[in-house]
């Protein structure tokens, strides 16, 4: 079963989830959407890490996210 929540930061929406896969691990998936014009998503690669917990793969998404829009956003 697959997670997803969303959180804001700044001017943008970050749209983070979590995939089961094999194990009992969950890998991470992030869409960023900028909350003002232009406001196409963008797929934000992730690290291919396998995470424990849900909780913890969207922590990792969130984390990358706020990476991302220091970086670039």
């Amino acid at each position: 079963m697959d997670a997803t929540k969303t959180f804001r930061h700044e001017h943008y929406d970050l749209l983070c989830s979590a995939k089961a896969i094999d194990g009992g691990r969950f890998l991470a998936a992030l869409v960023v959407y900028k909350q003002v014009w232009p406001t196409r998503p963008r797929v934000i690669a992730m690290r291919p890490v396998d995470y424990l917990s849900e909780e913890v793969a969207i922590g990792a998404a969130f984390a990358q996210g706020v990476e991302w829009i220091s970086n670039y956003g």
